[in-house]
């Protein structure tokens, strides 16, 4: 896991950028300190300084998001070696409808699209009542409201009151209620079925911001000729920049690195 490094570039800001880009990371989650100013060398030799500028990762970017995770694991009693139910970010482009994991993998169930309408009502309610769960525990009264989602999955947004407290800083304590929500429903149901949790539609507008930066990533890789590498994410925001570029004949994806720092990698065809 890569915690610092150093960028290099005509000023400060683009030396900054550089280094941010090479660890996949925004500047909020680091600290960093000029190594060297641009401008001319002495007595004009050697031609233009470029700016050196060393950066390394906040120790509480990491603690931030295993608290959050400890806390919501708290709050349910899970044990530690409940096994997390993510669903994978990986998906099968246009070109190669052959790739990538598939709903009949073991342990995962019935294909989505064969799945009957008691079952997905099964999947659901564990799913409802995982979360139910939670609201007790912060005292929280609100509705539960489902929908399908595109790709086949449950889609269970809490709405009402001030939930705020369920979201976190950046969504990290809603990423950790939805990978326990997900470990909870498929340790009750013996398979693993999507669930994705949201609360007052905040992953909605944040898809829609991830397929913004999607899309950007894919210009800027088409024009440069060369991979963007976007910012760490979720499984489940990884998953969204996948299907939104899946079928754009330009660019491939790929998600590389370790967790918590995994990156969806975008690559000109």
């Amino acid at each position: 896991m890569k915690k610092e490094a150093v960028g290099e570039g005509g000023s400060v800001p683009e030396a900054l950028d550089a280094a941010l880009e090479e660890l996949g990371v925004q500047q909020d989650a680091v600290d960093y300190e000029v190594v060297e100013e641009p401008g001319r060398r002495f007595l004009g030799l050697g031609g233009e300084k470029t700016a050196r500028v060393r950066v390394w990762l906040k120790s509480e970017f990491v603690d931030e998001i295993e608290e959050a995770k400890k806390v919501a694991r708290d709050i349910l009693d899970v044990p530690d070696e409940v096994p997390t139910a993510e669903e994978p970010d990986e998906v099968p482009t246009a070109e190669e409808p052959g790739e990538g994991p598939t709903a009949e993998e073991p342990g995962e169930g019935p294909a989505r699209d064969e799945i009957s309408e008691e079952e997905l009502d099964r999947v659901a309610d564990e799913a409802v009542s995982a979360i139910r769960n939670v609201l007790d525990c912060f005292g929280i009264e609100a509705s539960i409201e489902e929908y399908e989602g595109d790709e086949g999955e449950i889609i269970l947004d809490v709405v009402g009151g001030d939930l705020a407290v369920l979201i976190g800083r950046h969504g990290k304590t809603l990423d950790a209620l939805q990978t326990l929500v997900a470990a909870i429903t498929t340790r009750q149901l013996g398979y693993r079925h999507p669930v994705v949790v949201d609360v007052e539609g905040y992953r909605n507008r944040r898809r829609e911001k991830l397929e913004d930066i999607g899309r950007r990533a894919a210009d800027r890789a088409t024009r440069q000729g060369a991979p963007v590498k976007l910012r760490p994410m979720s499984s489940y925001e990884r998953r969204i920049v996948h299907i939104c570029l899946r079928d754009d004949k330009r660019v491939t994806t790929a998600s590389e690195g370790e967790e918590p720092f995994r990156q969806v990698v975008v690559m000109p065809r």
